[in-house]
């Protein structure tokens, strides 16, 4: 029983053994530099610097289309795609670029807000782009008269 137990112990020695090859031998310098690349690509990404993120119409008569442009510049290392841009409401139309920005370029995104509400209204747009957040809020807001009544406005 101590032979088995011996001669089992030295085979499976044996066996274990023999199969570690030097582990580094087998990195071929190819993937190395493809990872590499990847890995430096992938660092690679757009960012979304906006002048200013809030736009104030002030006061407003119920009903008068408003429109104001955001301006942006891509400070990032990669072409800025905008996928999607939506309002909180139909009230307000966001009209994107359409085609990529370079990085170190600049593009204007047009918001476009029917007047419709009463009193303080606020509403949001959020900007989807291949950014590193994924997404960028902008908000506009406006003091909204009835429409025929004397301008009221907030107090400042």
């Amino acid at each position: 029983m101590k032979k088995i137990v011996l001669i089992v112990g030295l085979v499976s020695m044996v066996a274990f053994t023999s199969c570690k090859e030097n582990a580094s031998s087998k990195i071929k310098s190819d993937n190395v530099a493809e990872a590499a690349e990847r890995d430096e690509a992938a660092k690679a990404v757009p960012v979304m610097s906006f002048e200013k993120a809030e736009h104030d119409f002030g006061t407003i008569e119920q009903g008068t289309p408003q429109e104001t442009v955001f301006k942006f510049t891509n400070t990032g290392n990669a072409p800025l795609i905008i996928t999607d841009a939506k309002s909180s409401c139909g009230c307000t139309v966001p009209n994107p670029p359409k085609d990529p920005i370079a990085p170190g370029e600049s593009g204007e995104l047009k918001v476009n807000f029917n007047g419709s509400g009463q009193n303080q209204v606020t509403k949001t747009i959020t900007v989807t782009a291949n950014t590193e957040k994924g997404s960028e809020l902008l908000r506009i807001k406006a003091f909204v008269n009835p429409k025929g009544a004397a301008p009221l406005g907030p107090v400042k």
